[in-house]
């Protein structure tokens, strides 16, 4: 959107309070969420000015635009994820008639190279790089399909000629971002579609890049996407596998993959093959009908397989899937108490984890310094989602590669010394 509008003309500000338009790009996937984003429209609109024109974009307005109409009635328009590439035409529209406007229709999935847009988004070093949009699996909690629609995947051509534009921009940190990322090019043909675009990409990074692939599916995870990790080096031993569960019968209440051993035998692999691997992963507490046994057995496998990251959500009803025609039978008390269990298991792993990191040194990118204190991240943390290592002085010079020497662990970041400055660090050095 944002290439789109500039090509249209428009130029992006710091502050709201300088735009013309406010577009605000909301998320649909769960209540905390949409609170969030319904605060956020909120806020802005209180304060608009009567020149300005606030727009809500995204998940949340394709899914319920009437609902965020009325509970926002300063809308200018709504921008639905399948009309993304019509904002410059919703923008020109509400200026002409000075009415509130919805573009939400369903349509087919337009893809960046359909318009001549680019499919990645840029900050300092460091890029998300979207090779697909949507998902063709229906787990039982999640409304994404009914908000994005069957899984869509770019062009593998299309993808590599991004990564080139931003190798070009000097870009370090290449994070491949699908709701699936594991499905890659099933619908193009591919049988290993994430395999071979990893295998293409590599091909025109060098070899100090960083390659993260966020979002896989347990069960798609194959031999050899694996062969392929542990070979190249741009591509980071970090695998985002979001499992929600660990009970089977709660895993084919949510229809997902509920074999077990296959798991165990899958991060297994993952561990010998991939030295230094770090694994994350997601849960849901309070799913419906979860029992205290079944909750157990969540704790037990997360002491067992010991994340170096984890998030937990608990539960709630999302209108349309098909768990909303369960029983929320799993009291809100006892779902915080669960989720409270397992953040407080994991706090202990995760620093038990980051202590095993101290007295390596680790390539960081470093992004922002004041006087005392430099931030970067190892392949550790994925941007937004990980921790962080911090440096307790000042560095000349950031958004760049540097070598640190971890001296101390915190539940969720390190602490390092610089030890070497030069821009260009192979990603595997350890």
């Amino acid at each position: 959107m944002a290439f789109l509008l500039q090509r249209a003309g428009y130029r992006p500000v710091a502050h709201a309070d300088q735009a013309d338009v406010i577009i605000v790009n909301t998320c649909g996937f769960i209540a905390d969420a949409r609170r969030e984003s319904l605060e956020t429209l909120q806020s802005l609109a209180a304060n608009l000015r009567e020149d300005q024109r606030l727009i809500a974009a995204g998940c949340w307005a394709q899914r319920d635009p009437e609902r965020l109409m009325a509970w926002v009635p300063e809308l200018d328009g709504v921008l639905g994820t399948r009309s993304w590439v019509a904002m410059p035409e919703l923008l020109a529209q509400i200026k002409a008639r000075r009415q509130r406007l919805v573009f939400t229709e369903t349509r087919t999935m337009a893809l960046p190279e359909s318009v001549g847009a680019p499919g990645y988004a840029i900050s300092g070093r460091s890029a998300f790089l979207k090779i697909a949009d949507g998902c063709s699996r229906r787990c039982a909690f999640c409304a994404i399909p009914l908000i994005k629609g069957d899984m869509v995947s770019r062009p593998i051509e299309a993808i590599v000629k991004d990564a080139q534009r931003l190798r070009d921009k000097r870009v370090l940190e290449f994070n491949l971002i699908a709701q699936d990322s594991t499905t890659y090019g099933r619908d193009l043909g591919y049988t290993n579609g994430l395999a071979e675009l990893l295998e293409r990409l590599v091909a025109v990074l060098p070899e100090s890049s960083w390659l993260r692939i966020l979002y896989m599916f347990p069960g798609q995870i194959t031999p050899r996407l694996i062969e392929v990790m542990a070979t190249y080096p741009q591509v980071l031993p970090y695998v985002d596998l979001p499992l929600q569960h660990a009970h089977p019968d709660v895993l084919r209440r949510m229809n997902r993959p509920s074999d077990m051993q296959e798991l165990r035998r899958t991060l297994a692999e993952l561990r010998a093959r991939l030295p230094h691997l770090c694994l994350r992963t997601t849960l849901i507490a309070g799913f419906p009908g979860e029992t205290e046994a079944e909750f157990q057995t969540l704790l037990d496998f997360v002491q067992e397989q010991r994340f170096d990251r984890l998030g937990v959500f608990t539960y709630s009803h999302e209108e349309g899937t098909l768990a909303a025609r369960y029983e929320d039978d799993v009291p809100e008390a006892v779902k915080e108490a669960r989720f409270d269990a397992l953040m407080t298991l994991q706090q202990g792993i995760s620093l038990e984890r980051n202590r095993e990191q101290v007295g390596r040194v680790l390539p960081v990118l470093l992004e922002g310094t004041d006087e005392n204190l430099t931030v970067g991240r190892s392949y550790r943390d994925a941007p937004e989602i990980d921790g962080l290592v911090l440096i307790q002085r000042r560095v000349a010079k950031v958004d760049r590669m540097a070598l640190v020497k971890i001296t101390q662990a915190l539940e969720y970041d390190l602490i390092g010394e610089l030890v070497d400055e030069t821009e260009e660090v192979a990603p595997s050095s350890t």
